[in-house]
């Protein structure tokens, strides 16, 4: 049994009840596991400590084997399924659900994005940032589906989750980032989600154009989608609260 799994009392160092606040919070769910830890930063904020006292309690737990780190960070090594928020909707705009039979690829650039979505985001022209794209193709090679997502200043300097993506925006490696809207609301972003959805003349595609905002009415991403199907043009619009 790890050493935190003791009693909490005021006896003991401070780095110890924070390993042991911060353990409880991986094991209920708080911390998904297999999730990335929130930065020291952001920790000693939330246990209203020093960074060098979560440093402290970050190696109590490593050497119980319960977090580890690399160069992106540190994450919970318990096991057990990430915990998912069933009301938080799948990002891309348009991906599937899990289907053995089709064939999806995801991946990330760092580049220009397109001139619509650089106005839409408040990009100044060519000026690059965080883009994703996705692809799918059904069983048998139908229902093709492509998106393309450009994030914007704001989500990337408010997201930690989305930031570490840069160094790895080469456009090879694959790149599923189907929790990124719960990462928004973890970082306690309200999203507010506008769709349009417009049949392509002459073609049976659909063109689906999904725009997020904060509370703050700042814009987040914006998302094209290319899909193979008929049906009239749609505009709907929901909010998402933030976490907590």
């Amino acid at each position: 049994m790890a050493r935190t799994d003791h009693p909490v009392t005021d006896q003991q160092p401070l780095y110890w009840r924070v390993a042991t606040r911060l353990l409880g919070e991986l094991r209920d769910g708080t911390i998904p596991p297999g999730e990335r830890l929130p930065s020291e930063r952001r920790l000693a904020v939330h246990f209203e400590v020093s960074r060098e006292t979560v440093r402290q309690a970050l190696e109590v737990l490593r050497r119980d084997g319960l977090v580890c780190t690399d160069r992106r960070g540190s994450h919970a090594t318990l096991p057990g399924l990430p915990v998912e928020t069933p009301s938080t909707p799948a990002f891309p705009v348009g991906a599937r659900a899990a289907d053995p039979r089709a064939v999806d690829r995801a991946t990330v650039t760092w580049e220009a994005p397109p001139p619509e979505h650089a106005e839409a985001l408040g990009l100044a022209p060519h000026h690059p940032t965080l883009m994703h794209r996705y692809e799918s193709t059904g069983a048998a090679g139908r229902g093709r589906r492509t998106a393309v997502t450009s994030f914007s200043a704001v989500a990337l300097a408010e997201v930690e989750e989305l930031a570490r993506y840069r160094d790895r925006a080469g456009g090879a490696a694959s790149a599923q980032l189907h929790r990124a809207y719960e990462w928004m609301r973890k970082a306690g972003l309200t999203l507010h989600h506008r769709d349009a959805i417009t049949p392509l003349p002459d073609t049976p595609s659909v063109r689906v154009t999904r725009r997020v905002h904060d509370q703050y009415a700042r814009p987040l991403e914006i998302t094209d989608l290319l899909v193979d199907a008929r049906q009239d043009a749609l505009v709907y619009e929901f909010m998402l609260p933030a976490a907590g």
